[in-house]
């Protein structure tokens, strides 16, 4: 089994861009987040990375405490006062600190993506090489291309886990192998450089263990901070596909 991998990587972000795909992907209004639909949804990514026993960054953990908090303190039932006996605290939202985060942090992303859209632009302008498509460049969420975020695979991961189970038959006797991530790195670039028009995500798993899983998810992730494939899912919940990058080649 792999142990000490950390899920998050250089190329992706932490918890507010989870939240952020995850308002977009349910079309939820940001000005009024129902807490316990996302608490539940975000939950659900949290323990689909630790069913695969992969380390999670310590601040996803410290987001989930902070939506349990809020789930708890909405739940609680409300005391009437008189208006003027109202103590301010209890006209707050306990959600407002959240939401100011999460519109704080969507304008952040907005700006950076904006420059690194003049970036490529002025690329195109002054230099003669064609602009190499980059997952790193790409908005988390939103997409022209349909690029897929390491939370949808996350998500593709977790209908297949809800699907298949990935659980031996308990009257047959599988050999446990272990295989070095580099390997399966060159099998799965060998496998995406061999199909023009991709490869089902779901094809790269083709061993129902959870070594084997883990060991392959972990392979993509590292391919993709590699910039070497990247991963297209035109719409929400549809099938995802893993292409080879392409080199950047001179006129």
């Amino acid at each position: 089994m792999i142990q000490g991998y950390e899920v998050k990587l250089d190329t992706f972000e932490g918890p507010l861009d989870l939240l952020l795909h995850l308002i977009n992907q349910y079309e939820i209004d940001i000005y009024d987040i129902p807490v316990a639909q996302i608490t539940q949804q975000y939950m659900d990514y949290i323990h689909t990375m630790q069913h695969l026993e992969l380390n999670i960054a310590s601040e996803y953990l410290v987001m989930a405490s902070t939506l349990l908090a809020i789930k708890s303190q909405m739940l609680l039932p409300k005391q009437e006062f008189e208006e003027e006996e109202m103590d301010e605290a209890y006209m707050e939202d306990p959600r407002e600190e959240l939401m100011q985060r999460l519109i704080e942090y969507r304008k952040y992303k907005e700006a950076a993506e904006a420059l690194k859209e003049r970036e490529v632009a002025d690329q195109q302008i002054y230099t003669r090489s064609p602009v190499v498509f980059d997952f790193k460049d790409v908005p988390m969420e939103n997409a022209n291309a349909g690029n897929a975020s390491i939370f949808d695979m996350i998500s593709a991961l977790k209908k297949m886990m809800q699907r298949n189970q990935w659980k031996e038959p308990k009257d047959t006797v599988i050999q446990r192998i272990d295989i070095p991530i580099e390997k399966r790195m060159e099998e799965v670039l060998q496998q995406v450089s061999n199909s023009e028009n991709g490869v089902l995500f779901n094809a790269l798993f083709p061993v129902p263990t959870k070594s084997y899983i883990v060991t392959t998810f972990v392979a993509i992730l590292e391919l993709m901070k590699k910039r070497q494939v990247y991963a297209i899912q035109e719409q929400h919940f549809e099938e995802l596909y893993v292409f080879k990058m392409e080199e950047s080649s001179w006129n």
